[in-house]
C-alpha cells in the first residue's frame, strides 16, 4: 500500500518501483508534452538510479504538423538518452480527428498521396506504416496506439508489458474518468492509476494526481529538459493551465491554433495548405463565427430553423453525421432521460418547462433521470447540461462532428467497435 502522506513526487516514485519491479518491457508513451516530458524523465532518472544497463522503450507518435520547438524538443531528449532508450518513432498515415472543417472530420499526417505538401521532411530512423503488419487504411490514431501495445508485447515475448502515460486527472474530465470510472477491464493488483488492455498487458498512470505546478515545480527543482514551446506561450500570455501540445486541429486547440502565425510562421505557411480549413480557423477560432463566445441568432430564425440552414450548407455525409446523433439524443432524452441535479429541476419547474423526473436510475450518482423534449434555448447556468437546438448550432459551428460540446456519447456502432477493440485485447492468450 502507497503512503498517501507523501507528495506526488514521491508517490510517483514509489509506482515507479512497482512498475520496474513488476514488468518486463516497460514502454513510455512520449508526445512531446509537459505531462509526458515530466514522466519520461523520471523513468530515465530511475534507470540511471536504480536499474543501470536496462533499456526504456519510448512509443512516440510522429504527427508531421507540429510546432518547430515540440520537434526539436523531442529530437533533443531522445538523442541526449539513446543509451537507454529503445524508441518507435511511428510517421503512419493514420485517421486523425480535424475540427477545422465542415467537409472533413479526419486528416491523414504523412499521407503518400500529399507527400510534395508535407509540412517537414519524414525524420530519419523513424518507423512507417509498412513496418505494422497490423496497419489499415481505415485505422484511426488511437486504434494503432492498442495494436502497437499488443505488437510491441508479442515483438518482446514479455511476461508482461506496460505502457506508461502521464495523463492528469486534473486535466480534463475526460481524463478523470479514464482513470476513476473505467474499471470494465480490470487493474493491476488493485492499483487505481492502472488500467489492464490485454493479456498480461497494462496501461500505467503514474502521475495521474500531478497538478500543473507539480510538473513545473519538477522541471525546475530536478534541472529537467522540457519543450521551450511553453516559454513562448507564456510570454504570449497563455494561462498555464491552456498549454497544452496536442494536435492543432483538435477543438480543444482551435482557439490558440492562431498562435502558430506569430510562434512558427514557417510551419504555419505549410499548414495552410496541407489540411482544408486551417487559415479559417487560425483566424476565426475562439469567435462567435466558430461557436466560440456569446453566439447571436440572426434575425428571423428559432434555434432549430437555423440549426436547420446550417445543416443545409454541409457537405452530405456531414449533415447525415450530424442528424444521426442529433436523432439518438433526442430518443434519449425522450425515453430515458438524462441525470440532472435537483437545482436544475427546479430552475427548469420554474419556468414552466414540462419534464419528468423519474425515480432511479443505473447511474452511480445522486442526481435524477429527467426526461424532455428539445428545447429551443434555455438561459440557466447549467446550460450544457440541457439538450437545446442552440447546442447543437454551437456544435455545427466548431466543427465538432463527435459532438463533444454537447456532451454526446458514444453512438450504439462506435460503442460495438469500441469494444471490440477492448475484448479482442482482452482475450489475447500469447
Amino acid at each position: 500500500m502507497l503512503n498517501k502522506n507523501k507528495n506526488v513526487y514521491e508517490l510517483a516514485l514509489e509506482r515507479l518501483d512497482i512498475v520496474f519491479r513488476e514488468f518486463e518491457t516497460i514502454c513510455v508513451s512520449f508526445s512531446g508534452g509537459k505531462d509526458s516530458g515530466v514522466l519520461l524523465n523520471l523513468c530515465m532518472e530511475y534507470i540511471r538510479r536504480h536499474c543501470p544497463g536496462r533499456k526504456l522503450c519510448v512509443f512516440h507518435m510522429d504527427y508531421e504538423i507540429q510546432y518547430r520547438h515540440t520537434i526539436e524538443y523531442v529530437d533533443r531528449i531522445l538523442e541526449a538518452n539513446k543509451d537507454i532508450l529503445e524508441v518507435y518513432r511511428v510517421c503512419v498515415p493514420f485517421k486523425v480527428a480535424t475540427c477545422t472543417s465542415m467537409f472533413q472530420n479526419y486528416w491523414r499526417p504523412w499521407d503518400e498521396d500529399m507527400k510534395d505538401i508535407w509540412v517537414r521532411p519524414m525524420p530519419t530512423a523513424c518507423m512507417t506504416h509498412e513496418q505494422f503488419p497490423f496497419y489499415t487504411a481505415d485505422m484511426w490514431d488511437y486504434e494503432f496506439q492498442m495494436h502497437f501495445a499488443k505488437w510491441l508485447h508479442q515483438k518482446k515475448d514479455s511476461t508482461r508489458t506496460c505502457f506508461l502515460i502521464g495523463i492528469r486527472t486534473q486535466e480534463s474530465f475526460n481524463r478523470w474518468r479514464s482513470i476513476h470510472l473505467n474499471r470494465k477491464y480490470q487493474m493491476y493488483h488493485n492499483y487505481r492509476w492502472t488500467s489492464k488492455i490485454g493479456s498480461d498487458l497494462y496501461n500505467i498512470y503514474p502521475i495521474f494526481d500531478w497538478k500543473t505546478v507539480d510538473i513545473w515545480t519538477a522541471n525546475g527543482k530536478f534541472k529537467y529538459d522540457y519543450n521551450h514551446l511553453y516559454d513562448l506561450y507564456y510570454m504570449a500570455g497563455v494561462n498555464i493551465e491552456r498549454q497544452r501540445v496536442a494536435s492543432p486541429f483538435l477543438c480543444e486547440a482551435q482557439d490558440s491554433l492562431r498562435l502558430y502565425r506569430a510562434i512558427d510562421p514557417n510551419t504555419w505557411g505549410k499548414m495552410i495548405g496541407r489540411v482544408n480549413g486551417v487559415n479559417f480557423t487560425g483566424i476565426y477560432g475562439g469567435t462567435r463565427a466558430m461557436g466560440w463566445q456569446s453566439i447571436t441568432l440572426p434575425k428571423g430564425y428559432t434555434w432549430k430553423g437555423f440549426m436547420h440552414f446550417l445543416l443545409s450548407t454541409l457537405p452530405e455525409e456531414t449533415r447525415r453525421n450530424y442528424l444521426h446523433k442529433l436523432t439518438v439524443s433526442i430518443e434519449f432524452w425522450r425515453t430515458k432521460g438524462g441525470c440532472l441535479s435537483d437545482a436544475t429541476i427546479n430552475r427548469l419547474r420554474a419556468l414552466n418547462i414540462p419534464i419528468e423526473v423519474m425515480g432511479s436510475t443505473n447511474y452511480k450518482t445522486t442526481k435524477h433521470p429527467v426526461r424532455m423534449d428539445y428545447l429551443d434555448d434555455i438561459n440557466i447556468p447549467e446550460f450544457r447540461e440541457i439538450p437545446s437546438y442552440k447546442r447543437m448550432c454551437i456544435c455545427i459551428l466548431k466543427n465538432d462532428h463527435a459532438c463533444k460540446y454537447m456532451g454526446f456519447t458514444l453512438t450504439k456502432d462506435e460503442m460495438y467497435k469500441r469494444d471490440q477493440i477492448m475484448k479482442q485485447f482482452k482475450n489475447i492468450n500469447l
